[in-house]
């Protein structure tokens, strides 16, 4: 999110089960990372956003970031 500038959200939170979890600081960011297809969630409706990524997962956010036109 920094690295792409820190640009305005679009996005919401509201279709994922867990959202309410989301730190206060990390909203913007997750937002973003949502409405870009970066972050597709866990598991049917779950961010699992206080949890650990596995390297996987790392590897598939990172691909699509790179990928996408707004970077």
């Amino acid at each position: 999110y920094r690295y792409a500038g820190s640009p305005a959200t679009e996005g919401s939170l509201t279709g994922f089960a867990d959202a309410a979890s989301v730190s206060a600081w990390a909203q913007d960011a997750m937002e973003w990372a949502v409405a870009e297809g970066i972050l597709t969630g866990k598991n049917g409706s779950a961010l699992d956003p206080q949890g650990t990524a596995s390297r996987a997962e790392v590897a598939t956010m990172l691909m699509r970031f790179t990928q996408s036109e707004n970077n």
